[in-house]
C-alpha cells in the first residue's frame, strides 16, 4: 500500500514538472512572439546645410475687399462665390434711383446754362464789333464781358456737377478692378449697403504668394530675391519661390517680422489660404555652437497633449518614453533643446503601436 502512494506521489510530481516546463515554454513564446519590430537611430547632429523655417499661408498677390461709398439696397448680385471675372466686369448693383433725379436735374441745369450761354456770347460778341466802331462804351463793353464771363463759368460749373453724379453711379455699380476670383459675397439682395462696408471680396488668378513671420534671431539672415523652398501641409507639396519683401520693424506683428515670398508656377491644387512651412537657406557662417543641435525627424516624435516625447530602448530591448523640450523647426526634423542627448538612440518607427515598457526587437 505505501509502495503504490509513493508511486503515485512521484508520478504526480513528474506531472506537474512537465505542466510548468510546458507553460514556461508557452510563456517564452508569448514573450518573443509580444516583441515590436522597429528601427532605431542615433540622434543626429545638424551637419546638413543650415536652413531656418517659418510659418506662412498662401495668399493671393492681388486681393480687395470692394465697397461701396453711397447708401442704398442692393439690387442684384451678378456673382457667386468662386466665379472667375474678368477686369470691369459688373459684381454688384445697387438702387440709384435717387442719382437718376439728380442726373435729371443737372442735365436740365447745363441745358439752361448753355442757353445762358450762347446769348451772353452774342451780346458780347455784337458789343465788342460796336466798340470797335466806336458805337459803344467801354463801360458797356466791360459789362457785357462780365455777363459772358459769368455765363461761362456758370455753364462749366454744371457740367462739372455732372460729372460728380456720374462718378457716383460708379459707386452704384461695383465693378472688378482687376481679373480674378470672387472668394466671399457679404450681401445679399435686398440688403442695405452703407459706405465702406464689404461686399464682395476678390483674389486675382493670376500669381500666388506667402506671407511668413519670423523670429528676430533669424530675419538678419533672410534677404530679398532669396530662393526658399515651400512645403504645403495639408498636400506635402513642394513648392519654389523667391523672398520678396523683407520687413525690418516688429512694432506692430508682436515682435515677429513679416516676409513675403512670390510663388513660382502653381497647379490648380494650390489655393490661398492654405498653411505652409517655408525653408530659408542660411550659408555656414554660424558659430560652431549651432552644429551642437540635437535634431530628431518630427515623425519619431510621440504627442500627449501638450507633452512631446520620444521612445527610447532601455535595458532588455524595453521601450521607454522619453519627454522632451523641442525648439524651432529645421524641415522635417525638430531640434530637442533637452530629453536626449546627441549619441543616444531612438525608436524613428515601429511595425506596430508602442507603449512604454513594450517589448521590442531592433531591426
Amino acid at each position: 500500500m505505501k509502495n503504490n502512494l509513493f508511486k503515485s506521489a512521484i508520478i504526480t510530481s513528474l506531472f506537474v514538472l512537465l505542466l510548468s516546463s510546458c507553460n514556461g515554454e508557452k510563456k517564452e513564446a508569448v514573450i518573443k512572439e509580444a516583441a515590436i519590430a522597429v528601427k532605431v537611430s542615433g540622434a543626429s547632429e545638424n551637419n546638413n546645410g543650415q536652413f531656418v523655417t517659418a510659418s506662412g499661408k498662401i495668399e493671393a498677390e492681388n486681393s480687395a475687399n470692394l465697397s461701396t461709398r453711397m447708401m442704398g439696397y442692393v439690387t442684384k448680385i451678378h456673382v457667386q462665390v468662386g466665379q472667375k471675372v474678368s477686369a470691369g466686369q459688373l459684381l454688384v448693383s445697387i438702387n440709384n434711383t435717387d442719382l437718376q433725379a439728380k442726373k435729371a436735374q443737372v442735365d436740365a441745369s447745363i441745358l439752361q446754362a448753355t442757353a445762358g450761354y450762347n446769348n451772353a456770347k452774342k451780346d458780347y460778341d455784337r458789343f465788342v464789333n460796336l466798340f470797335k466802331q466806336q458805337s459803344a462804351s467801354q463801360k458797356e463793353l466791360d459789362d457785357m464781358t462780365a455777363r459772358y464771363e459769368m455765363a461761362k463759368a456758370g455753364l462749366e460749373g454744371a457740367k462739372q456737377m455732372r460729372n460728380e453724379v456720374i462718378a457716383q453711379f460708379s459707386y452704384s455699380n461695383i465693378t472688378a478692378p482687376f481679373a480674378g476670383m470672387v472668394t466671399n459675397t457679404f450681401v445679399k439682395e435686398g440688403d442695405m449697403a452703407n459706405p465702406g462696408m464689404p461686399l464682395v471680396s476678390i483674389e486675382g488668378a493670376s500669381r500666388l504668394q506667402v506671407t511668413a513671420m519670423v523670429s528676430e534671431s533669424d530675419i538678419t539672415a533672410i534677404k530679398k530675391g532669396m530662393a526658399v523652398k515651400v512645403l504645403v501641409k495639408s498636400s506635402n507639396e513642394s513648392l519654389t519661390g523667391k523672398v520678396s519683401e523683407v520687413s525690418l520693424s516688429a512694432k506692430n506683428t508682436g515682435g515677429q517680422y513679416l516676409v513675403k515670398i512670390n510663388l513660382d508656377k502653381t497647379n490648380n491644387t494650390v489655393l490661398s489660404g492654405m498653411f505652409v512651412n517655408v525653408q530659408f537657406p542660411v550659408a555656414n557662417t554660424m558659430p560652431t555652437k549651432t552644429n551642437e543641435k540635437v535634431l530628431v525627424p518630427e515623425s519619431a516624435l510621440v504627442q500627449q497633449g501638450q507633452l512631446t516625447g520620444i521612445y527610447t530602448i532601455g535595458t532588455g530591448n524595453i521601450a521607454i518614453l522619453r519627454w522632451l523640450r523641442i525648439g524651432k523647426n529645421f524641415g522635417n526634423q525638430v531640434e530637442v533643446l533637452s530629453g536626449l542627448s546627441a549619441n543616444e538612440q531612438y525608436i524613428v518607427s515601429a511595425d506596430g503601436k508602442l507603449y512604454n515598457g513594450a517589448l521590442v526587437s531592433i531591426q
